[in-house]
């Protein structure tokens, strides 16, 4: 590869700079369209998020309308289109406090609640604000709040008491918190934010969790999602029901009480439907997300809408008579749009490459999403007229300048007669008439895919840069194949997938004449580290394998996971039960067998696979003396995010697949 096709390849430096564009906010009258904007650097301190206007026709360039250290979040436009709220810690600000723009003149503070602010939306007829805010439990009021945080800040011992599970989250110490929803009066001066969830019986419920909320078609309530068995998550899936609260607070009325747990709401622009997404709730590792349609205000006459889909709703907005939504298939994101009269699917953008998702409407004929695929991040789209018009355009002077080639879709039909799809990434400045070394890139989740679109943790391009062709397999248990491919992972977390992405790796090895296949290295995260273990127990053809955050022992994974009755549906019963998976699917098990110089990597924080189970791994590979390297990010957590930890990441799994594939 010559000095100037390495040049062209996508480097960290590149992709770290690269700007990060927020999911566009389409004005009423679909005629503008504001989105955020990082500015990023190697210093966090460095970094801005400002948001950006652009007029939806394309005509004129986008223009920053903030300009300030604090971070921009959940933006949304006034009912009428001439005023943008947003959410921000600004200067004097503790905690995030809730703003109003006017197109014309400056941002003004309208919260200064010491909770902070989060999730924030307005109701169509602009005459209340509504948002959530963690507050101690029957803390109903700002100064109370107040008092029990200072209450508790004179505590000496600061140890943490709990009785029920869960006790932490992703990277994060629980504590008793409970999300509330505030409102407030913006048709009377200095009103004040007030918590409607006073005379709510859920709260008191130990095990109470709210989810989403959306105003009722009238203003006059809010309908959330709520659980009140969050606490029992040890040994059972949580369930959320729909709930409606008058908007000044009041007694709840539940709204569902069947076997369905349900998440986001919206409602059609006549008032006469209430939209929500819900899954069914039961002993299978994973079930699909499904649209339902009620009658409101009665809450009656449910049916599934698009009930022949069979694929995963990324997000869905009421669009004039219809449904717009982003759905996940076979490794891409495409937007269809579904009747909410007969629930018939119509196709609207994609299908074939990339992924179109964050979907947001207008009143009239426009909608506003974003686009990205593997070689570019997302950027924000306008669909007006019929025409797709790109707004943002914030990477693509840069990425232009690259060779960023694009995957090439293979379809393997495995020794089991399931077809699994991979993507074949060739590197930067390729040569046909050269052999590479295969690097088998395997995806966490398991319920998710590996699509079409941009990646900074594991950014393919980046690894396969120095000279590797890349494969990523989407194995069974993945997402976007149906309901069943994905459960299908149940009672075999690793030997059968594992086996499918081996038969995908071989079989691209027979059809690319360009792959050497004598020198290959397998790796991941999460999930993706659990197979690098299992691989490591199982085969001994890779030249090096590569772990960040992976199970090495299920067991102790069950044990010290931030979630365990996932892990207990996968084996088929808790670890004391002698089941078949248990006895033959842990890696740790087949210690025996290791063999294959290791890279190990994980994060201090990570409370989803906990160190414990890396360290274990070290321990193994050291005790066995099998060539390995143990990393430890202090501070990082699931995800490795500071942008020098993540470069030095990037460095050290490029030096340990040159040491072993050159």
């Amino acid at each position: 590869m010559g000095q100037n096709q390495v040049s062209k390849a996508l480097t960290h430096e590149i992709m770290t700079k690269l700007k990060k564009v927020g999911a566009p906010a389409i004005s009423p009258d679909g005629k503008f369209v504001i989105y955020s904007q990082v500015e990023t650097s190697y210093n966090l301190d460095e970094q801005t998020t400002d948001l950006w206007l652009a007029q939806t026709d394309g005509k004129i360039s986008p223009r920053k309308i903030t300009s300030s250290k604090g971070t921009e979040d959940n933006y949304f436009w006034s009912p009428t289109g001439d005023k943008i709220y947003f959410t921000a810690k600004r200067e004097g600000d503790e905690v995030a406090q809730l703003y109003s723009l006017p197109l014309v003149g400056e941002a003004q503070r309208i919260t200064t609640i010491s909770t902070g602010v989060s999730g924030a939306r307005i109701s169509s007829d602009g005459h209340w604000l509504a948002f959530t805010s963690r507050v101690y439990p029957l803390a109903f009021t700002d100064s109370l709040s107040k008092q029990v945080a200072d209450e508790k800040k004179k505590i000496k011992s600061k140890a943490r008491v709990y009785t029920s599970f869960p006790i932490r989250y992703w990277d994060s110490w629980l504590d008793e918190k409970q999300g509330h929803i505030f409102t407030m009066d913006l048709t009377v001066a200095g009103s004040q934010p007030q918590n409607i969830f006073k005379d709510v019986s859920l709260v008191k419920s130990k095990g109470f969790n709210l989810g989403s909320f959306s105003f009722t078609p009238d203003n006059k309530s809010i309908v959330f999602s709520a659980s009140t068995d969050y606490n029992t998550t040890a040994y059972q899936s949580s369930t959320s029901h729909l709930f409606q609260v008058n908007v000044q607070g009041g007694k709840e009325t539940q709204l569902t009480s069947d076997a369905f747990d349900y998440s986001s709401v919206d409602f059609s622009s006549d008032g006469r439907y209430l939209f929500t997404t819900g899954s069914e709730n039961g002993n299978k590792l994973y079930y699909l997300n499904r649209l339902f349609r009620y009658s409101w205000p009665a809450m009656n006459a449910k049916f599934e809408l698009a009930a022949k889909l069979d694929r995963p709703i990324n997000d869905f907005k009421v669009f004039r008579s219809d449904i717009l939504a982003s759905i996940e298939d076979q490794g891409v994101d495409r937007i269809i749009k579904i009747s909410m009269v007969s629930g018939e699917i119509t196709s609207v953008i994609g299908g074939k490459m990339g992924s179109y998702t964050a979907v947001s409407t207008a009143k009239e004929n426009s909608f506003a999403f974003t686009y990205q695929h593997l070689g570019a991040p997302p950027e924000v789209f306008t669909f007006v007229d019929g025409q797709q018009i790109p707004i943002s355009k914030s990477n693509d002077k840069v990425l232009s300048a690259l060779d960023i080639p694009r995957p090439e879709v293979i379809w393997t039909v495995t020794s089991r007669g399931k077809k699994v799809r991979s993507f074949v990434l060739k590197p930067a400045g390729f040569d046909p008439n050269k052999k590479y070394p295969l690097f088998v890139l395997m995806h966490g989740g398991p319920a998710i895919s590996i699509k079409d679109n941009f990646g900074y943790r594991w950014n393919a391009h980046i690894l396969g840069a120095p000279g590797y062709v890349v494969i990523m397999t989407d194995y069974t248990g993945s997402t976007g194949y149906g309901e069943k491919f994905t459960q299908d992972i149940q009672f075999d977390p690793f030997r059968g997938p594992g086996n499918e992405i081996l038969e995908a790796a071989a079989d691209a090895i027979k059809r690319f004449s360009y792959i050497d296949g004598t020198r290959q290295a397998a790796g991941g995260a999460s999930y993706g580290g659990h197979f690098a273990n299992w691989m490591q127990a199982t085969t001994s053809h890779f030249k090096c394998l590569i772990a960040h955050a992976g199970l090495v022992n299920s067991e102790a994974q069950w044990g010290t996971s931030d979630v365990i009755w996932g892990r207990e549906l996968m084996n088929g019963g808790a670890p004391w039960v002698s089941t078949k998976t248990w006895k033959e699917q842990n890696p740790m098990r087949y210690a025996a067998n290791f063999k294959t110089p290791m890279l190990l990597t994980v994060g201090e924080n990570d409370f989803r696979v906990p160190i414990n189970n890396t360290i274990e791994n070290w321990s193994i590979h050291q005790r066995l003396k099998i060539p390995s390297k143990l990393i430890v990010f202090p501070g990082e957590n699931h995800w490795i995010l500071n942008p020098e930890n993540s470069k030095f990441h990037y460095q050290e799994v490029g030096n340990w697949l040159s040491t072993y594939l050159k």
